[in-house]
């Protein structure tokens, strides 16, 4: 009562001030029967967009029709309703003596729906309705207790026993058990401490030149919902009074925090302190005063200032970038030179330095080196079914043929050097079916590796959102990562054991022994495949598909370069030393 007599004096000193300070009136539940006396006779704009906290509420059916048929004549023993109707319809009654209003006699006619809002509300306020509750929770919890008691005792005698002696502890215990849907369809049950499961409402009070408000619902407080969502209040609803523009005021000991940050409460200190901090790497913040950083969707990635998501380009190595076009440019100059020394060995054909170390293993070798290449093709533009399915066992089968033919070089030359000791049985392994044996055999190998590959857990396209924040990753997901190893693993394999035999027959004396260069060119393509692994599982995106052409191509650069350019120099320049007579001088030697 004492607030609201100071209240009416707040208008008269803010009258006094060059500006209205901003204030919002936070109005208790307990002040919502302090209102109504008071409000015939002051001004209620002070309470113009107040925010009140009411006990919750919710229209009951007929409510309005039994409130509306109150009248003093009818309820003649209920003095509070002729003390109210006299001061609602500012009228006496005839057996009361006034002498200030003679004139204004209450007939019992007047209309309760014609008084304002402030004097008297036709809805159920929320006191009405939690006594309503109440009188039913207990008229429940009473119904449960005797129901539980298989007696013919009267019920009035009973439920005096029950409260006032000995069983009042099982009244309490099924008053806390009580749960029900009361004829708002709303439950009503108590919680583990015995507290009413209700809340309160937030109601914003909006006044009018008339000396009338309105009630609007804009927000509540419920308990039993999660720590976050407790209170709950949309703002957007509030009509805030004129002093304040419409703008909402600040009641913050801490600045806002603005798009790219997020909240952060201070120990020990209230609620709506908090500290700003910047959003973590991968996370954003559209808007101000955010509890948390939250992810951008799938197709989209945080800006440098974290404060709003960006779409994210598709990336893959396609002929349209500078990588890719200089990858196919490189894989078509290796083709070419291979081609060509391909067509300078065809011309020579019948030359001591063709024909030594077998020359049909040249032509397959350079076959195979041609595919190689010319696989790395495969690699390049936007990942395809039919490319990630064949694009990794392609350059697995071509490689092992080429690898299993330079094996087959290494082993022609050490069979070759026995076969010329005096008594030696070696000559019976030397010819072209020991050779196609190796070749067919390993490659074989390669080939029941790839195949099981593709029938267990084949290559597929696939797309990459999280390996590169900024980019949306088409490639080839290779199924089984074990079997991929195990293909570069049998790939391994045959080059170690072509350049263990190379190293160890590099110095047997004849004139076109290749060991040497079959030495060197394994050496190049081991070291290549060694260091391939952790370039290839250090890079992201287009950039490990870049890592394994660039692998095939030094790998096959090796090959072709340590064993046959050196061949090709002495065949084009130095036709001399490629002849029989030369062969025989050097043995001689």
């Amino acid at each position: 009562m004492n607030y609201l007599l100071w209240l009416q004096y707040i208008p008269k000193i803010q009258e006094v001030r060059s500006k209205p300070k901003s204030i919002v009136w936070i109005i208790t539940a307990q002040m919502e029967f302090s209102l109504i006396s008071f409000q015939c006779t002051w001004d209620i704009k002070i309470i113009d967009g107040a925010l009140s906290f009411m006990m919750h509420s919710t229209a009951l059916p007929e409510f309005r029709s039994f409130a509306g048929k109150q009248n003093p004549f009818r309820a003649k023993g209920d003095g509070f309703i002729r003390q109210f109707w006299q001061e609602a319809f500012n009228c006496v009654f005839p057996n009361v003596v006034m002498s200030d209003v003679p004139e204004n006699i209450c007939s019992g006619t007047e209309d309760l729906e014609s008084l304002p809002g402030t004097l008297f509300e036709m809805d159920m306020t929320g006191h009405s309705y939690s006594i309503y509750n109440a009188v039913h929770a207990i008229a429940h919890a009473l119904h449960a207790l005797l129901s539980s008691r298989n007696t013919e005792r009267s019920m009035v005698g009973r439920v005096e026993r029950n409260i006032y002696h000995q069983d009042f502890w099982q009244f309490q215990y099924f008053l806390r058990s009580v749960a029900f849907n009361n004829t708002a369809g709303e439950q009503v049950s108590f919680d583990q401490n015995g507290i009413v499961a209700a809340g309160f409402d937030i109601i914003n009070m909006i006044a009018f030149p008339n000396n009338s408000f309105l009630h609007v619902k804009v927000g509540n407080v419920d308990h039993s919902a999660p720590p976050d969502k407790i209170l709950t209040i949309n703002d957007e609803m509030i009509t805030w009074h004129s002093w304040f523009n419409q703008v909402i005021p600040v009641s913050v000991c801490s600045k806002s925090c603005y798009p790219g940050f997020s909240k952060k409460v201070k120990e020990g200190e209230p609620f709506c302190c908090y500290d700003c901090i910047q959003c973590p790497e991968g996370r954003v913040s559209t808007e101000n005063d955010r509890n948390e950083c939250s992810r951008c969707k799938d197709k989209f990635y945080p800006n440098k200032k974290h404060d709003f998501c960006i779409p994210k380009s598709i990336s893959f190595l396609s002929y349209e970038e500078p990588l890719g076009i200089s990858l196919a440019c490189l894989a078509h100059s290796f083709s070419l030179s291979t081609v060509l020394v391909f067509g300078v060995f065809m011309k020579h054909h019948n030359t001591p330095i063709v024909i030594a170390n077998n020359r049909d293993l040249t032509y397959t070798l350079l076959i195979a080196l041609l595919l190689c290449f010319l696989s790395a093709l495969l690699f390049i533009g936007q990942p395809g079914r039919f490319t990630c399915l064949f694009r990794q066992t392609v350059f697995g089968i071509v490689f092992s043929v080429a690898v299993s033919s330079v094996l087959a070089k290494t082993i022609t030359v050490v069979l070759a050097f026995m076969a010329t000791k005096p008594g030696s049985r070696m000559r019976k392994w030397i010819g072209k079916k020991l050779t196609n044996s190796i070749v067919v055999s390993c490659s074989l190998i390669q080939a029941s590796i790839c195949i099981f590959w593709l029938s267990i857990n084949p290559p597929f396209p696939d797309v990459d959102m999280t390996s590169v924040t900024e980019e949306i990753i088409l490639q080839c997901n290779e199924g089984s990562v074990t079997m991929f190893y195990c293909v570069l693993g049998y790939l391994g394999f045959l080059a170690l054991i072509s350049f263990i035999t190379a190293f160890l027959a590099r110095k047997l004396p004849d004139s076109f022994n290749e060991a040497k260069f079959i030495t060197f060119s394994m050496l190049v393509f081991c070291s290549v495949w060694l260091t391939f692994v952790p370039a290839y599982l250090s890079s992201k995106g287009k950039y490990m598909v870049a890592v394994e052409i660039f692998s095939i191509f030094a790998s096959g650069a090796g090959l072709l370069g340590c064993i046959f350019f050196p061949k090709c120099y002495i065949i084009v320049f130095w036709p001399d030393l490629n002849n029989k007579e030369q062969l025989m001088r050097k043995k001689s030697d």
